[in-house]
């Protein structure tokens, strides 16, 4: 048990430092290149943090076992965006721009919108996987051709371009690694003191594929960087509904047959509550009201997930 709890807080400290030698190095590529963090934050970091979810399903697809793939990615969109936007939003209201008003949040609700039909009509075919990944292409070049430098929260720091993206790098591998270790310890802990499997299902290794994203936004936002912190979020979720979908269907056609009514209802509901909060109570804020919302959704969903297992 003392060896277990050991290795759990050295993974959480590899995510912590992680994130934040991430945060500096994207901040610093942002700042160097003259790129909005935002899309910095879509591009780099959202793809790194997405790097757990895309093992998982590209596991799952080549196993030609989809209810992994698809449960992966639908699950971790959820978290999130209801966990994980939520509560940074009730730590610091996060800003939004007008590009995340009219682009970034509209093109998320769509994707999410295109994959739920998709899967609710046949599950997803290889024609369709290759779709997905070709809009996902799209996506990233219009989110480029498209982007303007914000005015910085706060100046950043300024390090040479390629040691900037060494801390990128290293980062991304502090985040990955670290977060495998804590999910493994914490799993190994709660058998240990007789937690159940399903418990450890919901919460451990459910919500495990999603600690760098949820770090980093900490991190992003204790550093004044909201975009990077939106950027992340959303950019992780396009990531997942589009590109690691769409490959994994690329690799084995995928089922959505396990996935019902309420995970849909989640899904959706998570992301249109990001866009109405920007219309409700301060105009283009996600505030702590906003945050309350998405937390009550995450916890029903939860509740559900105890209930019918």
């Amino acid at each position: 048990m003392f060896l277990q709890i050991i290795t759990l807080l050295l993974g959480l400290a590899m995510v912590i430092c992680g994130a934040n030698v991430l945060v500096d190095g994207a901040s610093s590529v942002a700042r160097r290149t003259g790129i909005s963090e935002f899309v910095i934050g879509l591009v780099i970091v959202g793809f790194g943090t997405s790097l757990p979810e895309l093992v998982v399903s590209v596991t799952g697809a080549l196993a030609r076992n989809s209810d992994i793939a698809v449960g992966n990615i639908i699950g971790s969109n959820i978290f999130n965006t209801s966990l994980i936007l939520a509560v940074s939003a009730m730590i610091v209201p996060v800003a939004i721009t007008r590009q995340n008003k009219f682009r970034d949040i509209p093109i998320t609700i769509l994707a999410t919108f295109i994959v739920v039909f998709m899967g609710k009509y046949g599950g997803l075919s290889r024609v369709e996987g290759i779709v997905l990944v070709a809009l996902f292409i799209l996506y990233i070049i219009y989110s480029f051709r498209t982007d303007a430098q914000q005015e910085e929260e706060t100046p950043s720091k300024d390090f040479p371009l390629f040691y900037a993206i060494a801390l990128i790098v290293g980062g991304l591998v502090c985040l990955i690694l670290g977060g495998r270790l804590f999910v493994h310890s914490a799993e190994n802990i709660a058998r240990m003191i007789g937690v159940s499997d399903k418990f450890i299902a919901i919460t451990v290794l459910a919500m495990g594929t999603s600690l760098p994203e949820f770090v980093t936004s900490i991190v992003a936002l204790a550093k004044k960087r909201s975009q990077m912190a939106l950027g992340n979020i959303l950019g992780s979720n396009v990531f997942n509904l589009f590109l690691i979908l769409g490959i994994s269907a690329i690799i084995s056609p995928t089922s959505f047959a396990r996935v019902d009514m309420y995970d849909y209802a989640a899904l959706l509901l998570s992301i249109i509550l990001v866009w109405t909060g920007i219309y409700t109570g301060k105009k283009n804020i996600l505030d702590r009201f906003d945050a309350t919302l998405l937390l009550l959704l995450f916890a029903a969903y939860i509740t559900k997930l105890f209930i019918t297992l």
